[in-house]
C-alpha cells in the first residue's frame, strides 16, 4: 500500500502529461500530494481488512461498496472521473461496465492479505466489479493483485512477465523506450497496466520503478501508483521513503494504514 500510495503523490505533478518525460526529477515535487488513487487504495484496505480473510466474495463487495462511498464523499475533492463521482453518490449504486484504470490502482491490498494466488484473484475481481465490471478493468485489477502476490511470494521477474503474458494476454514486448514517445494521457486500464507492468519490470530499485513509470507520462500518479504498489512487493521500500510517505497522508488514512501493517506483523 505505501508504494501505491508514494507513487500516487510522486506522480501527481506530472499528471495529464505535465512531465518532461525524464527519470530526472526532484522526488517530491511542488505540488505532490496524494490524490484519488490513495484514498480509494486506503478504502479498498479498509474493507478487506473489515472483511476478514475468508469472507464470502458478495460480503466483500457489499464491503469495499460501502468504503468507497464513505471514502469518497469524505475526500470529494480528490479528482475522481465523472462517472465514478455519480457512483459515490448513489443510494444503491450499480457496476456501470467501466475499463478505467481505477480498478487497478486502488487494489494494492488484495495483493498481501491473502495465501493463495486463486483467492488473490478472486477478491481483486470482487474489488473491481462493484463498478468497473467490464473484462478490461477485472483483468487490470486481478493482473495487478497476481503480480504483488507473485512477488512477495518469491517469484522472479522473468517467472511475473510469463505469468502475466500467459494469463492475462498484456503484450510486455515494449520497452519503456519504445513506449515512452508516443504515450499520452489516457485512462483505460488497457492502455496503463501493461506500461506500468513494464516500468516495474525494467526498473533496479523501488525508487528506480517510481522515476521509470513517471518518465513514461500519461496518466502519471495513477500508472505510478500501479507500478509503485508492484515494486513495493518485489523490492520493499526504504525506510525514510516510507517515512515520508506517512508525513502526507491525513490521520485517518494513517489509521488504516497502521491496520494493514499490524494485520501483516509490520507494527510501527
Amino acid at each position: 500500500m505505501y508504494g501505491a500510495i508514494l507513487g500516487d503523490i510522486i506522480g501527481s505533478p506530472f499528471e495529464f502529461d505535465r512531465g518532461d518525460k525524464t527519470k530526472g526529477f526532484e522526488l517530491f515535487s511542488k505540488g505532490a500530494k496524494f490524490t484519488d488513487d490513495s484514498v480509494m487504495t486506503v478504502a479498498v484496505a479498509e474493507a478487506l481488512l473489515d472483511a476478514g480473510k475468508d469472507a464470502p466474495t458478495d460480503r466483500i463487495r457489499e464491503l469495499v461498496t460501502e468504503s468507497m462511498q464513505k471514502w469518497g464523499r469524505k475526500y470529494p475533492h480528490a479528482g475522481y472521473g465523472g462517472r465514478f463521482r455519480v457512483w459515490l453518490t448513489q443510494k444503491n449504486p450499480a457496476p456501470y461496465r467501466s475499463y478505467g484504470n481505477g480498478s487497478a490502482m486502488r487494489v494494492s491490498a488484495a495483493g498481501w492479505l491473502y495465501d493463495t494466488l486463486d483467492r488473490t484473484r478472486k477478491v481483486a475481481r470482487a474489488t473491481a466489479d462493484v463498478t468497473h465490471n467490464h473484462p478490461e478493468g477485472i483483468k487490470g485489477a486481478e493482473s495487478v493483485a497476481a503480480i504483488i502476490f507473485l512477488s512477495r511470494t518469491g517469484s522472479s521477474k522473468e517467472e511475473i512477465k510469463t505469468y502475466v503474458t500467459e494469463q492475462f494476454g498484456y503484450d510486455l514486448s515494449r520497452t519503456c523506450d519504445e513506449i515512452r514517445p508516443q504515450y499520452h494521457h489516457v485512462e483505460s486500464c488497457q492502455e496503463t497496466v501493461p506500461e506500468a507492468i513494464t516500468a516495474f519490470l525494467e526498473g533496479n530499485d523501488f525508487e528506480d520503478v517510481i522515476r521509470t513509470a513517471v518518465s513514461l507520462g500519461g496518466d502519471c500518479d495513477t500508472l505510478t501508483a500501479i507500478a509503485g504498489s508492484m515494486a513495493e512487493a518485489f523490492y520493499g521500500i526504504p525506510a525514510l521513503l516510507t517515512a515520508k510517505c506517512r508525513d502526507r497522508i491525513p490521520e485517518d488514512m494513517l489509521n488504516v494504514l497502521n491496520r494493514f501493517d499490524a494485520a501483516l506483523g509490520n507494527l510501527f
